[in-house]
């Protein structure tokens, strides 16, 4: 439960960071930004992994980078859904999927060490 918690708060402090970054994807507060992560880790883990299951060989054919484009529109959806997260468009939400899946990473590397 600590270790869930803990992943949730780094990963609304990675969208914080994400919106500091990529122009086009804003978030108002720290709470929009908690709420933003709990909705895009829900939409990944449900809608986003379907979507995954079903475009698996159109993935392998463009190398992964399908999933970039499914990852986008968990964003953009996720935007619709929270107020105080908004994303202006695919492009802003391409970069702050790919910037998110690289922070997302860093985030699992650090909580496997403990």
């Amino acid at each position: 439960m600590f270790r869930a918690l803990i992943h949730w708060i780094l990963s609304a402090i990675a969208i914080m960071v994400v919106a500091k970054l990529v122009p086009g994807f804003y978030v108002n507060d720290v709470q929009s930004a908690l709420f933003a992560a709990l909705v895009i880790g829900v939409l990944n883990a449900t809608l986003g992994f379907v979507l995954k299951v079903i475009t698996f060989p159109f993935a392998i054919l463009t190398l992964g980078i399908f999933l970039l484009l499914i990852n986008a529109a968990m964003i953009l959806l996720a935007a619709k859904i929270v107020p105080g997260f908004v994303v202006y468009g695919w492009v802003p939400a391409f970069w702050g999927g790919v910037v998110l899946a690289v922070l997302g990473m860093l985030i699992r590397a650090l909580m496997k060490d403990q």
